[in-house]
């Protein structure tokens, strides 16, 4: 009997029996082909979103923050709410890809770049909120360490205001550098596809003179893992002095131990979540559902699952502390958070953040796409609702009573933080169609061992590796042979027109992005062999080729060769 022992088999991390080639082409379509009507459509609300937001918060400097919904009692209330939540959905990005790198996981290459990619937006929405705040946002840079030599003392270095500063800039600075690090070997692969001039120029630049030789990727590899160990720790740090806003104050509701950790597992929870709800839109606004799996989904489940228990119980040590001081202060705060006038905002973020996680115990719950949609989606709105009660139920019941008082938001208010999250994603949908979403580089290096043929493999026992898989490469490179497709090829050759191989000479169809010499071969047999050809292609000449392969479908169109062979045609 063998003492080997061999780990269960996982399913595989890129599904279907994808080449080293497809895997380019399939994460340089987005970048290269036209946009889908599924992305149109959401860039479309996304922008009247923000627009509607850009209104509210160019009324708000026009006329004063006396607009928004604040009173004498309730000094912060929305804007810091929705401070405080944006930056907890930025953490997960970041940790994310740094974590799971520093510990190998194989499951980051698929997720990271957008999860990386959502720290810098949700910063970026973040930081709006305290410089809106401040009413006279021309006047923000008092809060940055200015030496006091330039003028009389303008920052105080005593308050967490400030530390929000430091330490949010910090973050910022290193996920930015972190993202745009792992960018460099795509960049340079885009350079090295680009057919038109401007794009290669642009690319070349970006990439930063990356040639792929082992001294780069020495370096990639070195560089990354320093910037991942650097930004671990300021994950925790962060969100530690975000909640020391509240709990260096002597407010009832406020003042307490408990907050930096329960902060940190509550930006790590809706972080999560909001990295989940992107990954099941780009999967399918992009066609990337072979790179962002079932198995992506419900590992990024099973943590939502634990962190929402984290939090779950937090809540209950913060009522027990309340019950266990002995404070009347203390106990009637959080009383009159479960019973008192937003009763229901409590009853919100317990439902959500609490009891619909537990769900994800169930893994026919947990790989389901569309209830894990679902899922993070509510598990946002109640990770909204717990700084809004946290804030607001503190503040509206000041020590004196006569003070006492409720906060209604105004139009104003909804529309600065609809805006911000039109902004966050017109920002992730114009990224989607600039950079790579996928790191083909990373996605690449685990083909071999986390691929379907490495399962079909290890399923035969490591004997047979190959039945499968054959099957589907033969069908690859058969266009057509067993159909009977001679009308459509009439039809098609109608439109585009027929080519002599006697007479003419053919073109190197390969230049067009997404055509290789396999598929090059095809489209000889069915009788394309020109650009002039390809440039005439239409939805309709589309249809017709998907009809005639029997893979590659939608690759036509999604590559858009049409307008590739028309910049070919030109310019050669």
């Amino acid at each position: 009997m063998s003492s080997h022992y061999e780990a269960p088999i996982r399913r595989p991390l890129i599904v279907g029996d994808k080449s080293y080639h497809d895997i380019t082409l399939d994460v340089a379509a987005p970048v290269e082909g036209k946009a889908n009507k599924l992305w149109w459509t959401a860039f479309t609300i996304a922008l009247l979103a923000f627009l509607w937001g850009l209104g509210a918060i160019i009324y708000t400097v026009g006329t004063g923050i006396g607009v928004w919904g604040l009173n004498k009692t309730v000094g912060w209330a929305w804007d810091i709410t929705n401070f405080v939540w944006w930056v907890g959905i930025g953490h997960a990005g970041t940790l994310i890809s740094a974590v799971l790198l520093l510990f190998r996981q194989k499951w980051r290459m698929g997720i990271n770049r957008s999860a990386e990619a959502m720290t810098i937006f949700s910063v970026v929405q973040a930081g709006l909120f305290p410089v809106i705040h401040m009413g006279r946002m021309w006047n923000a840079h008092f809060v940055l360490p200015i030496p006091n030599q330039f003028g009389s003392l303008w920052t105080n270095f005593n308050s967490p205001l400030l530390w929000d500063v430091f330490a949010i800039s910090t973050y910022l600075s290193v996920s930015l550098v972190f993202w745009w690090t792992g960018l460099l070997p795509d960049f340079a692969m885009l350079r090295d596809r680009a057919v038109r001039p401007f794009q290669k120029k642009i690319y070349s630049l970006l990439s930063f003179g990356w040639t792929g030789r082992a001294k780069d990727w020495q370096r990639f590899e070195e560089v990354s893992l320093v910037l991942a160990g650097l930004a671990t720790p300021l994950v925790l740090s962060v969100h530690t002095i975000v909640s020391f806003d509240f709990a260096t104050s002597v407010i009832p509701g406020w003042h307490t131990t408990i907050f930096p950790p329960y902060f940190v597992a509550g930006a790590v929870f809706s972080g999560f979540a909001m990295v989940n709800t992107l990954l099941i839109i780009m999967r399918k606004v992009s066609n990337l559902e072979a790179y962002i799996t079932k198995q992506h989904i419900e590992l990024m489940n099973i943590v939502i699952m634990i962190t929402g228990s984290i939090v779950g119980c937090a809540y209950i040590t913060e009522l027990f502390i309340a019950w266990y001081s002995g404070v009347e202060y203390e106990q009637y705060a959080f009383l009159n958070r479960a019973t008192g006038p937003y009763w229901w905002a409590y009853l919100l973020m317990m439902s959500c953040n609490v009891l619909s996680p537990q769900f994800m115990w169930f893994k026919k719950l947990r790989t389901s796409i569309m209830f894990s949609f679902i899922i993070s989606i509510v598990v946002n709105i109640g990770m909204w609702f717990e700084r809004f009660v946290i804030i607001v139920t503190s503040l509206h019941r000041d020590y004196l009573p006569s003070s006492w008082t409720m906060f209604s938001p105004t139009f104003v208010d909804i529309g600065i933080y609809v805006g911000t999250i039109g902004f966050f994603f017109v920002l992730f949908l114009l990224y989607a169609r600039t950079f790579p979403v996928i790191a083909q580089a990373e996605v690449k290096s685990i083909l071999k061992s986390s691929g379907e043929a490495y399962k079909l493999y290890r399923d035969a026992g490591g004997k047979n590796p190959a039945p499968t898989k054959k099957e589907i490469k033969t069908s690859k490179e058969t266009p057509a042979s067993t159909k009977d497709t001679s009308e459509q090829k009439n039809v098609l050759l109608g439109s585009l027109g027929t080519f002599d191989v006697t007479t003419q000479t053919a073109d190197d169809l390969k230049l067009i992005s997404g055509v290789g010499p396999k598929l090059e071969k095809i489209l000889n047999t069915i009788g394309i062999y020109s650009f002039e050809q390809v440039s005439k292609m239409t939805e309709k000449e589309y249809d017709l080729l998907d009809s005639l392969l029997d893979s590659f479908k939608g690759r036509a169109k999604r590559d858009d060769w049409a307008g590739q062979a028309k910049n070919l045609k030109n310019n050669g």
